[in-house]
């Protein structure tokens, strides 16, 4: 008797252990709730961010909106007014649930949005550069008059057909121009003919190469 009872006793001490840590989780779980749903709404795995977008890519997101509009007053010129980029809230990826960076192409003469994807080479060279100039904008813009003075482009020319090509070396004349200094690396010998001041590099027929500047 005395030996169900104390089993008795321990198997109600245990009970009440129990409920009592019980009670203590449910406390901990909600005086930690609020900071548990802004962990998830800042991570983009909350399910109160519709959108899945993280803190990050959050503010990633408004500053690429400002880099896309910069790049498409470029584009407009660049391709003759066909093309515009917008963001899209697609996927990034097929393999992936991030959103937020995406894009897609306004052709002008569908009206109609394309994959970047669907460019040709020459319109993804100079879609990529637009791109790469109205991020260089808005560094500037927003870093208090530090400006990204030299801008380096390493091929891609040679995807252009005549009539872009020169487009495209307008608008890196009026960078040069407004005091950036742009270089370009370039087998193309119209490209070669059009810039005053550069590097030739030259191959050897028995091996090494030779550098001379023509200015």
């Amino acid at each position: 008797t005395s030996t169900r009872c104390a089993s008795r006793s321990a198997a109600h001490a245990a009970a009440d252990a129990l409920a009592a840590a019980v009670d203590a989780w449910h406390a901990a779980r909600d005086e930690a709730a609020p900071a548990v749903r802004m962990a998830t709404l800042a991570a983009g795995t909350g399910s109160d961010n519709a959108r899945a977008l993280s803190l990050a890519t959050f503010v990633l997101v408004q500053r690429f909106e400002d880099v896309v509009a910069a790049a498409n007053e470029r584009l407009a010129e660049m391709s003759s007014g066909r093309y515009e980029l917008v963001r899209s809230t697609t996927r990034e990826d097929v393999r992936s649930r991030r959103t937020g960076l995406a894009m897609k192409v306004l052709d002008h003469v569908t009206e109609r949005s394309r994959d970047p994807r669907t460019l040709s080479g020459g319109e993804t060279f100079y879609v990529s550069l637009c791109l790469a100039l109205g991020l260089a904008d808005v560094v500037t813009a927003e870093a208090g008059g530090v400006e990204l003075g030299t801008l380096f482009v390493d091929e891609g020319f040679g995807s252009l057909d005549a009539e872009t090509l020169e487009v495209v070396l307008g608008a890196l004349g009026r960078l040069r121009r407004g005091g950036r200094v742009v270089g370009v690396v370039s087998h193309v010998e119209a490209l070669k003919q059009a810039v005053a001041e550069r590097v030739e590099v030259r191959p050897r027929a028995g091996g090494g190469s030779t550098l001379s500047v023509r200015a």
